[in-house]
């Protein structure tokens, strides 16, 4: 069912408009789950709830580890401490809809229908292209972006854009690049992954980071290329049909939202660790206030709906992401 509470404004239902109420409900929730069952948001974020105004997140640094002390030594002190933190306020977001008195009057079927639809496909449309401009504006290496007026913040919890060349460590460890100039290929991205799984921590240890997901703008040569590389278990590369390693290990996101906030005639591609994400919050989530609607008459004798929810959504930790394609990136291939 989708997450939207209804609220019904009173003397409603004794009203003209009493019993345009129900189906009116019944086609914002069809609607809602429809785009629920779509939503690409959940593959690319954590998503999460929250009870404050805002969230704070940060991380903790990793310890030396064990050492060998010998028989009856003494035990070696270890430490750790906060690494980078990153704190998201939450955005409120409204809008509403009207019924005139005579459309309700008339039983204008289609307009009891098309106007609350619309409704909730801008709620969720609004959602998709927010995701969409935040990871546009770090694949276009911008530390922040404006949506509907508003704007919003694109760096990580160390101060850079979530795709960067530079993203430093707590601990004054070398500095660590996400961002690559490759464009896709077979073997780019089997080089991309290595690099992935070879991220460290702000002590400079190796983590569990392993890509599973490529993301990619509704380009046809870039999806062309994509499951080319990855839908043959034979290499297509090679005369004697070697084993291809990427057969059946990735899953591909083809994002429509994406194109319209990536520079035009780029074709990025993007690698991320679900698992790692929904753990360390590499692209993170927050709803607030989950969509709440309700319904009053106003001075013209309208039935007024409206809407409101509070989220906010942006990202923490950059070592679950990766990107390729991008001018002035790190070179993965023969770099």
């Amino acid at each position: 069912m989708a997450n939207i509470t209804f609220t019904e404004g009173s003397g409603l239902q004794d009203s003209i408009f009493g019993k345009s109420q129900e189906p009116i409900k019944m086609f914002l929730e069809k609607r809602g789950e429809a785009f629920e069952q779509t939503s690409m948001l959940p593959e690319l974020f954590n998503m999460g709830s929250s009870n404050h105004w805002g969230e704070k997140f940060s991380t903790m640094t990793a310890m030396d580890g064990f050492q060998p002390v010998g028989e009856n030594g003494d035990y070696p002190v270890d430490g750790m401490q906060e690494g980078f933190a990153k704190f998201l306020e939450h955005m409120t977001w409204k809008n509403s809809f009207s019924l005139s008195r005579e459309i309700v009057e008339d039983a204008k079927l289609m307009d009891l229908k098309k106007q609350p639809a619309g409704f909730i496909t801008s709620y969720y449309r609004t959602r998709e292209k927010f995701g969409a401009a935040l990871i546009g504006a770090a694949v276009q290496k911008k530390t922040e972006t404006t949506f509907s007026g508003k704007t919003f913040d694109v760096k990580t919890a160390d101060g850079k854009c979530l795709f960067a060349t530079n993203h430093p460590s707590k601990l004054g460890k070398s500095n660590q690049s996400n961002q690559f100039s490759d464009a896709f290929s077979n073997d780019a991205l089997m080089a991309m992954e290595a690099k992935m799984q070879d991220f460290r921590g702000d002590n400079d240890e190796v983590l569990d980071v392993a890509p599973t997901t490529i993301l990619i703008p509704n380009d046809y040569k870039l999806k062309r290329d994509v499951f080319a590389a990855i839908g043959a278990d034979k290499d297509p590369a090679t005369a004697n049909n070697g084993f291809n390693y990427n057969f059946g290990r990735w899953n591909v996101v083809v994002w429509p939202y994406l194109n319209q906030f990536i520079a035009s005639g780029t074709s990025p591609w993007i690698l991320l660790d679900k698992k790692y994400n929904d753990e360390y919050g590499s692209a993170m989530w927050l709803d607030r206030v989950q969509l709440e609607v309700r319904s009053e008459l106003a001075g013209n004798d309208a039935n007024v709906w409206k809407g409101y929810a509070r989220f906010i959504a942006g990202f923490n930790d950059w070592r679950g992401y990766a990107v390729g394609g991008i001018t002035g990136g790190t070179q993965l291939i023969g770099g």
